[in-house]
């Protein structure tokens, strides 16, 4: 695949950013890495050792993180994360990655990518990594107010996704909800279980409470953006908390750090599980082509890790995802 990676975006960039370019070119030899960024800044940071299949594709300015999208976005059109979404609209690229302004990312997909035909909002599905297995929630905060049907759609594409990327053969597609029975919740929730349950494409297991996320009721959690946000948002927050109380417990005495010893290796691969970074980003579904999202301070192992999360999806994922949700009658 021909990747387009927006070099300014991010509370780390250029420097995180251009570093796991780099790692993720010389490992990802039969893909394609375009760095998009102002040539003054990005440049040096290539070396003179750099991949063939790295190369840099000039832009102005970047959209910073506390900056309004859509009139950041039309005050300066040549900045990286426009230029890379114009790349993909141009068939230069077919993905292009961002760790920069969520909402300016959304929004330059959205403008230059386009939707897929009959899509009407787009998610962001992202990876949640727990001790039992990887859920993949969706969406993560593209769409804050939903329709029913929506959700239907996010449900079709969320399982689709979940076989190409996460391997699951027959993913298990929750509702997230504040009960199991089908009555339960608003009238979107209650309306979306209708559809969902009806849908032949999935394989609806009903409504999941957020008690029962971690611990693999489902392995796609359709919700709302807002929902969502708070989800996603919510068990980083408590991942980070426990794993930081976890080494202060094992931090005191003499006898402590001798039992964080021989703790340590299933404490680091516990904490590399937990890691946002594992993952790198989260894919924009329901746009024309392939965008994901990064964490703002994503450093370089996120960004190599997003990079070889695009080349694994695939080109093609968009019209398999459309080709899916037209079959179904859920566009």
């Amino acid at each position: 695949m021909r990747i387009a990676v927006d070099a300014l975006g991010g509370d780390y960039a250029p420097e995180e950013v251009v570093s796991g370019a780099l790692a993720a070119a010389r490992g990802l030899l039969a893909d394609e890495i375009l760095l998009v960024g102002d040539p003054e800044t990005v440049e040096p940071l290539l070396g003179s050792d750099r991949p063939e299949n790295l190369s840099l594709r000039p832009s102005r300015g970047s959209v910073g993180m506390e900056e309004d999208p859509a009139a950041s976005l039309r005050a300066r059109p040549e900045a990286s994360v426009a230029v890379a979404a114009r790349l993909v609209r141009s068939g230069e690229a077919e993905a292009f990655f961002s760790a920069g302004n969520t909402g300016a990312t959304v929004a330059a997909a959205l403008l230059w990518v386009g939707r897929i035909r009959g899509i009407r909002r787009p998610a962001i599905a992202t990876v949640m990594p727990f001790p039992k297995g990887s859920v993949l929630l969706l969406d993560a905060g593209a769409t804050v107010e939903c329709r029913p049907q929506d959700l239907l759609s996010f449900a079709v594409m969320g399982s689709i996704f979940a076989r190409r990327y996460m391997k699951i053969e027959e993913p298990r597609v929750g509702l997230v909800n504040v009960g199991e029975e089908p009555g339960k919740g608003g009238r979107l929730a209650r309306e979306a279980h209708k559809l969902l349950a009806g849908c032949a494409t999935i394989r609806f297991v009903g409504n999941v409470e957020g008690r029962d996320i971690g611990r693999g009721a489902a392995d796609v959690l359709v919700t709302d953006g807002f929902t969502g946000n708070v989800v996603l948002k919510t068990a980083e927050g408590v991942a980070r908390e426990i794993l930081a109380a976890v080494r202060d417990a094992v931090s005191g005495s003499l006898l402590h750090r001798a039992a964080a010893g021989i703790l340590r290796p299933r404490l680091l691969a516990l904490r590399s599980r937990l890691d946002p970074e594992t993952y790198g980003g989260s894919f924009l579904l329901g746009v024309d082509g392939v965008v994901v999202i990064g964490h703002g301070n994503t450093r370089a192992r996120g960004v190599e890790n997003a990079i070889r999360g695009i080349s694994r999806a695939g080109a093609g994922l968009a019209g398999d995802l459309g080709e899916s949700l037209r079959r179904e009658g859920a566009l």
